[in-house]
């Protein structure tokens, strides 16, 4: 019996030409992400820093923005207020059948490498706690992210945790 192949798929910059597979990924998962629409996929595309993914967003991607973008986000936000400069990850989704493979974790390293190489120094993001996300509070955790600070959104029906990592 033939070996799974755990190989990661190359990581590519997305477009307006992924719309459709990331709009499936995405909405698939509205209730960590929020869902979007071809509007809205393609202005924050249209803004981002960082927008790649595996198997052209199919499988998995990453957005994320720096402190420049006029992104209107009650998390982003928080982050201007308080810790510029900085790239802040939007969203990052992993297809369930592709989970456990170190995919989120290549397109994170990848995603700060290029950071450094803009001359950013920090990389920030949020994680749910109400409703509870121990998972990617684990995994921001294993990859250096430490909690700054936390609070109640969406008129406190949903309570975040957000969480930088200084870049070395």
């Amino acid at each position: 019996m033939a070996e799974e192949s755990t190989a990661i798929s190359p990581i590519h910059n997305l477009s307006a030409l992924d719309s459709a597979r990331l709009l499936l990924l995405n909405n698939s998962h509205a209730k960590e992400t929020s869902e979007l629409d071809d509007e809205r996929l393609a202005a924050l595309l249209g803004m981002a820093f960082y927008a790649r993914g595996v198997d052209r967003g199919a499988t998995a991607f990453l957005v994320a923005f720096d402190h420049n973008a006029a992104y209107k986000n009650q998390n982003f936000e928080w982050f201007k207020a308080r810790r510029q400069p900085f790239v802040y990850i939007d969203r990052v989704v992993v297809a369930e059948t592709a989970r456990g493979r170190g995919i989120a974790k290549a397109l994170y390293d990848d995603l700060f490498a290029e950071a450094k190489l803009a001359g950013h120094e920090r990389v920030v993001c949020e994680v749910n706690i109400d409703p509870p996300n121990p998972a990617s509070e684990a995994f921001h955790s294993a990859m250096g992210f430490t909690a700054v600070g936390q609070a109640a959104i969406h008129n406190g029906t949903k309570t975040v945790r957000y969480f930088e990592k200084t870049l070395a």
